[in-house]
C-alpha cells in the first residue's frame, strides 16, 4: 500500500507542475478545438436538467485500440471495467456490481434512448461497435431518476451524430496482434428533414490465450425524418452475430507461470458461446411548441444464446420488448419532465449434459436433458422530475421514480410434487431524489441525494433446486453526493470533483455452491464512500499544435457495515471486487486535425478477492501508446492511418477477478483473468465525400 500511495503522489505532483507551469506561459490563450470535438456538441446532454454525468467522446475512444472498450471506459472517475474477454465484461460504478460474476448489472444503459438492460437488470456493453459511437454519457449512483434509478447508475451509449448537408462513405481496417482483423464499413446521408447510416462491421481474433478466439459480425442502420413541421420519426435496428471461445479464470500458479493457459477443464471441452442479438426501435417526438415536447418509442429485442460449459450446455433465447415516453416541457417557470417506461421479455432456456470426456478430444458433444425452463420478466418504471430556478445562481431539482418488478417463473421440464413453477411478485418501490446547483464564477457547485435499487440477478432469484427464492428482496441504497466543476486559465483547465457516501441495505450476494450452481441472499448493509477527480488542460504550444494532459483519480472506502456468513462475522471488513486507489492518466500531443500522438497510463490498486480480506491480487501499472495522422488526397478522398502499441512493458497482470472463488474436487480457487500482454494494432481509413 505504501508504493501505491507514492505513485499517486508523484502523478498529482507531476501533473499539478505541468498545469502550472502552462498557466504561466500563457493564461489568455484561447483553444481552438478541431472539429471533431465540436461535433459532440451536437449530441445532447440525455441526462435530464442538472443531474451532473460524465462524457466520452470520439477523440476519448480514437485513443485506444478499437476493440478495447475497456480502457476509453476506464477514463471515467468512480467507474471500472472488469474485463475478461471481449465477450465476459463487468462494469462496476462505485463499487455498485463488483460481486457480480460474468457480467454487468446493477445499472441501466441506453443505447440511443432506447433501454438494452434485460429484465434482470444485465447489460451486454460487447454487443456494440465503439467505432459507430459518437459519445458516451455516464450518470453515477441512482440520481438519475429519469433513467432508471439503478444504484450503479446509468449508461447511455450515443451513435455518431448526423452532419447536415455531407454524404459520406467511410471504410476502417483495422490489423493487431494474435491474429486481429477488423473493418468497419460505414455509409451516412444527412440532409435538411433527413439523415440515414448504415453500417456494417466484422471483426476476427484469435486472443491472447488458449481457447479465446471470438468472431463477430454486426449491422447497424440509424435514421431519422422530419415528417412535419413539429414532429419526426427516428429507426434504429442493431444486429450482432458473434461466436466466442472461452478460456474462463485460472489460479494462483497457472497465472504466475504462463497467463495465456485457459482452464483445464474449459479446454478440454472447448468451451465457448454462440450469440444473435437484435435491437429495433422506433421513436417519434412532436414538439408541441418551444416549451413542451413528447417522446414515444416502441422497442423489440431478441437474443439467442448457447454455451457448451464443462459442466452442461446451456440453450436459450429470450423476447424482449417495450415502450418508454417521456414529456418534457416548462410549467411554473420550471422544467418537468414526466414519463413511463415498460419493459417485458420472455426467457427461455434448457440445460443438456456435456460429454466432452467421452468425445474422444473433440470438445463438446451434447447429451441428455437435464432442464427446460421459462420466466417471464415485467419492469415498470414511471418517474418525474421539476426542476426551478430560485435565484440567478441557485437551482433546485426534485425528482420521483416508482418501480414495480415481477418474476414468473415455470418448470417445463418436471411434474407433479417435482415441478418448481412459482411466481416473484417484489413491492412497488419509491426513489426519490433531491438536487441543487449554484453557479459560481468559474463553474458551479452542486449536491444531490438520491435514493436507488437494483433487482436480483437469475441464479439470485433461484435456490440450487429450481424454485423462486421467497425469502430475496430487491438491494436499497440512498446516495450522498457533493461536487462541482469549474473551468479556469481561459477555459483551458478544467476540474471536475465529487465526494460520496452511499449505504446499501439488503446487498445481494451470489455465493457459489457447485461449479455451475449460485444461490442469492441478502447478506446485510455496506457503506460506500469515495472520491472522485478529473482534471484536464489544454495548451496551445505555437501554431496549430497543442498539448493535452489529463488525469482522473477515483479512491474507494468500501466496506461492510453489517455482514455475517454462517459462523463468520465480515462485519467492518472492506467490501471486495473493488481496487482501493485507480488512476488514468494521459497525455496528447495534437496538431489541428492532422495528427495526434497519445501516451496514456492505468494504475490499479490490488483488488481483494474474499470476504475475509485474507487475499488480494497485485497492483499493476499499464501504458499504451498510440498516433494517428490524417491528409487529403483529393477534395473528395481523404485518408487516416493510425498505429498503436497496448501494455508497453508487458506487464503480467489481472485485468479481471473472481470473488469468493472455490476449488471443487481438489483443485486451487481459479481468481484471475490475465489481461493481454504487450500488443500492437495498425490500420486505415478512406472517406470519400459525394
Amino acid at each position: 500500500m505504501v508504493k501505491s500511495t507514492s505513485i499517486i503522489k508523484y502523478y498529482f505532483l507531476f501533473l499539478f507542475s505541468i498545469n502550472f507551469t502552462f498557466a504561466q506561459q500563457n493564461k489568455d490563450s484561447i483553444t481552438n478545438l478541431d472539429e471533431v470535438v465540436l461535433l459532440q456538441e451536437f449530441i445532447k446532454k440525455k441526462a435530464v436538467g442538472i443531474t451532473p454525468s460524465d462524457q466520452l467522446n470520439i477523440t476519448d475512444l480514437e485513443q485506444y485500440s478499437p476493440i478495447d472498450f475497456a480502457s476509453g471506459l476506464n477514463e471515467i472517475s468512480g467507474l471500472y471495467v472488469l474485463s475478461g474477454a471481449l465477450n465476459t465484461n463487468r462494469i462496476t460504478i462505485r463499487g455498485v456490481g463488483a460481486r457480480t460474476p460474468f457480467s454487468t448489472d446493477k445499472l441501466r444503459m441506453y443505447f440511443n434512448g432506447i433501454p438494452i438492460t434485460n429484465g434482470t437488470g444485465v447489460s451486454a456493453i460487447e454487443a456494440y461497435d465503439f467505432e459507430n459511437m459518437g459519445r458516451i454519457e455516464v450518470v453515477k449512483g441512482p440520481k438519475g431518476t429519469s433513467l432508471g434509478a439503478n444504484l450503479g447508475g446509468v449508461i447511455l451509449l450515443n451513435t455518431k451524430p448526423p452532419e447536415v448537408g455531407n454524404t459520406f462513405l467511410s471504410n476502417t481496417f483495422t490489423i493487431g496482434s494474435f491474429n486481429m482483423i477488423k473493418d468497419n464499413l460505414s455509409f451516412r446521408h444527412s440532409e435538411k428533414g433527413f439523415n440515414l447510416n448504415l453500417s456494417y462491421n466484422h471483426l476476427q481474433t484469435d486472443g491472447f490465450r488458449q481457447n479465446n478466439s471470438f468472431e463477430r459480425d454486426g449491422f447497424l442502420l440509424t435514421s431519422s425524418v422530419k415528417l412535419y413541421p413539429k414532429g419526426k420519426l427516428d429507426f434504429l435496428v442493431n444486429y450482432i452475430d458473434y461466436t466466442a471461445s472461452i478460456p474462463s479464470s485460472i489460479n494462483q500458479t497457472d497465472f504466475s507461470e504462463d497467463p495465456r493457459r485457459a482452464a483445464a477443464n474449459w479446454l478440454a471441452a472447448r468451451g465457448f458461446e454462440t450469440n444473435k442479438y437484435t435491437l429495433a426501435g422506433l421513436s417519434h417526438s412532436h414538439f408541441f411548441n418551444d416549451d413542451l415536447k413528447i417522446t414515444s418509442s416502441i422497442f423489440y429485442t431478441y437474443l439467442d444464446h448457447y454455451e457448451p460449459r464443462p459442466f452442461n450446455i446451456l440453450d436459450e433465447f429470450t423476447n424482449g420488448y417495450g415502450f418508454r415516453s417521456l414529456l418534457e416541457g416548462t410549467i411554473f417557470k420550471g422544467d418537468f419532465t414526466v414519463g413511463a417506461e415498460l419493459y417485458k421479455d420472455e426467457y427461455n432456456w434448457q440445460t443438456f449434459f456435456n460429454q466432452f470426456r467421452d468425445n474422444d478430444g473433440n470438445g463438446s458433444l451434447q447429451g441428455a436433458q437435464l432442464s427446460d425452463n421459462k420466466e417471464f420478466r415485467s419492469q415498470l418504471n414511471l418517474f418525474g422530475t421539476y426542476a426551478y430556478q430560485l435565484t440567478p445562481k441557485l437551482t433546485a431539482q426534485v425528482g420521483l421514480a416508482l418501480n414495480q418488478t415481477n418474476f414468473d417463473f415455470r418448470d417445463l421440464f418436471n411434474d407433479e410434487d417435482e415441478n418448481t413453477s412459482a411466481k416473484r411478485d417484489f413491492e412497488a418501490i419509491l426513489l426519490p431524489s433531491v438536487g441543487l446547483e449554484y453557479q459560481i464564477k468559474k463553474g458551479i457547485l452542486y449536491a444531490n441525494i438520491g435514493r436507488g435499487f437494483s433487482n436480483p440477478g437469475l441464479e439470485e432469484t433461484l435456490t440450487p433446486d429450481g424454485v423462486i427464492n421467497p425469502n430475496i428482496e430487491q438491494e436499497k441504497g440512498v446516495n450522498y453526493e457533493l461536487g462541482g466543476r469549474f473551468l479556469l486559465f481561459t477555459n483551458q483547465l478544467s476540474i471536475n470533483a465529487a465526494v460520496y457516501q452511499m449505504n446499501i441495505t439488503d446487498l445481494l450476494v451470489a455465493e457459489r455452491i457447485n461449479e455451475d450452481q449460485f444461490i442469492g441472499r441478502n447478506a446485510g448493509e455496506t457503506k460506500h464512500q469515495g472520491f472522485e477527480l478529473d482534471l484536464r488542460y489544454r495548451q496551445k504550444i505555437n501554431g496549430n499544435w497543442s498539448l493535452i494532459p489529463r488525469l482522473s483519480y477515483s479512491y474507494s472506502n468500501h466496506s461492510f457495515v453489517d455482514f455475517i456468513d454462517g459462523d463468520d462475522n465480515f462485519s467492518g471488513n472492506d467490501l471486495a471486487g473493488v481496487p482501493r486507489h485507480r488512476i488514468n492518466s494521459g497525455i496528447a500531443l495534437r496538431r489541428a486535425n492532422d495528427f495526434v500522438f497519445n501516451l496514456t497510463h492505468q494504475f490499479v490498486d490490488d483488488i481483494l478477492l474474499n470476504d475475509a480480506n485474507t487475499l488480494s491480487s497485485e497492483a499493476f501499472n499499464i501504458f499504451n501508446l498510440s498516433t494517428r495522422y490524417n491528409t487529403s488526397i483529393t477534395n473528395n478522398l481523404k485518408l487516416g492511418i493510425n498505429f498503436g502499441l497496448n501494455n508497453l512493458f508487458n506487464t503480467n497482470y489481472a485485468q479481471s477477478v473472481l470473488i469468493n472463488a472455490t476449488g471443487f474436487g481438489g483443485a486451487a480457487p481459479r481468481y484471475f483473468y490475465p489481461g493481454n500482454g504487450r500488443n500492437y494494432f495498425t490500420g486505415m481509413r478512406l472517406n470519400y465525400s459525394f
